[in-house]
């Protein structure tokens, strides 16, 4: 693969090359030689199938993750949410049970590798935020997240995009189940359909910039409703910011400045 730094933009294919645009770049590789079929059915490709049927498992397995975060992903994640999520997942089937290409995606085992996962890898949340606070925790049976910041200035703990007048903070909690190889359906499946890409998220009231807040906030996600939780079903409970602008009394969203990340698993 190379970039295409020709004045001249193609996409498509010709004579052997494709072009295309990925992230607002222009790249060029040479046409596969390969045909489809050897891929799926010689021995010599029998790594690649296997590399494949997991890429696909971290990639349905990242989608109910997403599916949980979903009604905040559009203010915070970043365009390679999709692919930096599969990712993640992806590197922890490597000591997943099972023969190579049908590993099991453990989250509940391996929760700690999202702690400090930030939805958009320009924006982290920390560099956006650092108010001391205890939490985020989760209750005992998984259904309840919960999160207190004391009183704090927020000249001083709050990096201020320009232009913003408010701020909210925000707690997201979310289910993802493990995900296992099935044989009869030559898929990854949950292995509980619920709670499984779901969750709640819940806003702070508006909080003006420039001085201190006032008083303590305190945010439950409360997710009973899903209660009893499944063993093999992991809670992801995020902390995050979302700023503001007040025109004549009214506070519209900023186009950008906001950030999450995963602050707490189980």
């Amino acid at each position: 693969m190379a970039r295409n730094n020709s004045f001249v933009r193609l996409e498509g294919t010709l004579e052997g090359l494709t072009f295309y645009r990925k992230d607002g770049q222009n790249f060029v590789k040479t046409k596969s030689q390969v045909s489809r079929n050897r891929i799926m059915h010689s021995p010599e490709y029998q790594r690649t199938r296997e590399n494949m049927q997991e890429f696909a498992g971290a990639n349905r397995c990242g989608k109910s993750f997403r599916e949980s975060f979903a009604s905040i992903l559009r203010v915070v994640a970043d365009s390679q949410i999709s692919s930096r999520v599969a990712g993640a997942i992806r590197r922890l089937m490597n000591s997943g049970a099972g023969l190579r290409g049908q590993r099991n995606i453990n989250l509940v085992d391996n929760t700690e590798s999202f702690i400090g996962f930030n939805f958009n890898k320009f924006k982290h949340f920390d560099s956006q935020f650092n108010a001391p606070s205890t939490g985020p925790t989760l209750s005992a049976g998984k259904d309840k997240v919960t999160w207190n910041i004391p009183d704090f200035e927020t000249t001083n703990y709050i990096d201020i995009p320009t232009g913003a007048t408010h701020c909210k903070l925000v707690l997201a909690a979310g289910y993802v189940s493990n995900y296992e190889w099935e044989p009869a359906t030559k898929l990854y499946e949950p292995v509980e359909d619920t709670p499984n890409g779901v969750g709640d998220i819940v806003y702070s009231d508006a909080i003006a910039l420039g001085g201190m807040v006032g008083a303590a906030t305190d945010l439950v996600v409360d997710l009973t409703a899903y209660a009893p939780i499944p063993v093999t079903t992991a809670l992801y409970g995020a902390t995050g910011i979302v700023f503001y602008q007040e025109v004549n009394g009214d506070l519209y969203e900023l186009a950008q400045g906001h950030s999450m990340k995963i602050a707490v698993a189980g």
